[in-house]
């Protein structure tokens, strides 16, 4: 069977494009190792435009804040579609500081905030603690962020497979290796570890910190992806513990914990250069306990359940890449660094308005695949086409 469009990747990204598509009436599959267990098994599944908010990055936070006003519609109608509960929450984040110096941070951090317009209000150590009484009693203060939200992660892939499910779209579990290309020089498929071959009119590459490994497009045709390991610890039994996420800085090391409706409790998550690493290493996991237990104390009677690394897929500017490559017939959506959930349903209209031969919502304009390749030349060396460099016709219904 040679389907519509093939999406390589099966986290959140490649699941919510497809699922979207299938919803347009495209026949489409998802092809994966193991669907739903990377890096979108390992997240937090923080919605967080403000407190992820970094000087030098205005372009990416104007993206942020456009993908979290997607979520409420996309939460609606993916419930409806699946029949489940994805867990979105609308609970805030209080951002804390456990010393002065991290205070300052903060209070740099609020100075953006507020110069974007972007809503965040500065709070004492005793405001902090009124929000969440859990607090240690040395936080130093921090800021309220009613913007940022959460989903359950787990559930939200669960959900999405299941409304794939329902629209008799395929999962394919193998190990992409290579794009197939015809005599035009155009992705036609790809292919499999296994040796199989499967079929397709648009190849679109969702393959998170995997993107670069894929073989078979001329160099300089994928973007700089790379892996960031994070490593994240989840407990249970935190019943009214916490009543919203809180993001702190622990002498300068930032540190989250959300909370799940079912008690359960995420902490993380590191930030490490180590390559293809998914190893789970102690030092990390308790460095990472440690400063989640100098913000909240409590923690240290909750049953500890899992403890973890993903690797998120990092680009030069923290940014994503969505759109048409130079090879006809291959799109990419990846590179989301720590923000692939909050970018998800945004993402996904953009995928489906390649598929259908329009352009991407304007907030995603800047974030495509051209902007990696030379300002005068494409990869031959000859003057770059001003035309979009990967547009091909819309893809058949």
């Amino acid at each position: 069977m040679t389907w519509d469009a093939l999406f390589v990747g099966g986290g959140v990204i490649g699941l919510s494009a497809a699922w979207r598509a299938s919803c347009s009436g495209l026949q489409v599959a998802v092809v994966d190792p193991e669907v739903g267990h990377g890096a979108s098994w390992v997240a937090a599944g923080m919605l967080a435009p403000v407190t992820e908010a970094h000087f030098g990055e205005e372009r990416l936070i104007a993206l942020l804040v456009e993908g979290a006003a997607h979520w409420s519609t996309f939460a609606g109608e993916l419930e409806a579609a699946s029949g489940a509960g994805i867990g979105y929450r609308r609970c805030g984040t209080v951002m804390v500081a456990l010393d002065a110096s991290d205070r300052a941070a903060v209070d740099d951090l609020l100075t953006l905030q507020h110069a974007l317009g972007l809503e965040a209000t500065r709070l004492s150590g005793r405001a902090c603690r009124e929000l969440v009484p859990a607090l240690a009693p040395g936080v130093r203060g921090g800021a309220e962020v009613p913007g940022d939200h959460q989903v359950d992660n787990r559930r939200l892939v669960a959900a999405l497979l299941e409304s794939l499910a329902r629209r008799e779209a395929a999962t394919v579990a193998g190990r992409v290796i290579e794009v197939t290309r015809g005599r035009s020089g155009s992705a036609t498929g790809v292919r499999l570890a296994d040796g199989t071959t499967l079929g397709a009119g648009a190849v679109v590459l969702c393959a998170g910190a995997e993107t670069a490994t894929v073989t078979g497009v001329p160099e300089g045709t994928l973007p700089p992806v790379r892996p960031v390991k994070g490593h994240v610890v989840r407990l249970r039994g935190a019943t009214n513990l916490l009543p919203r996420t809180v993001r702190g800085l622990v002498r300068g090391r930032p540190c989250y914990l959300v909370p799940r409706e079912d008690g359960s409790v995420v902490v993380g998550a590191t930030s490490e250069e180590r390559g293809f690493d998914r190893t789970v290493q102690a030092g990390s996991v308790h460095a990472l306990l440690d400063d989640a237990r100098a913000l909240v104390p409590g923690i240290d009677e909750l049953e500890l359940v899992e403890c973890l690394a993903g690797l998120r897929p990092g680009s030069p500017d923290n940014g994503p890449t969505v759109g048409w490559t130079g090879l006809r017939g291959l799109a990419v959506a990846t590179g989301h660094y720590r923000n692939g959930i909050l970018l998800a349903p945004l993402t996904a209209e953009a995928v489906v308005a390649l598929l259908g031969g329009d352009p991407v919502p304007e907030a995603l304009e800047g974030f495509g695949p051209d902007r990696w390749r030379p300002a005068t030349q494409n990869r031959s060396g000859r003057p770059a086409s001003p035309d979009r460099s990967g547009a091909r016709d819309p893809v058949p219904g």
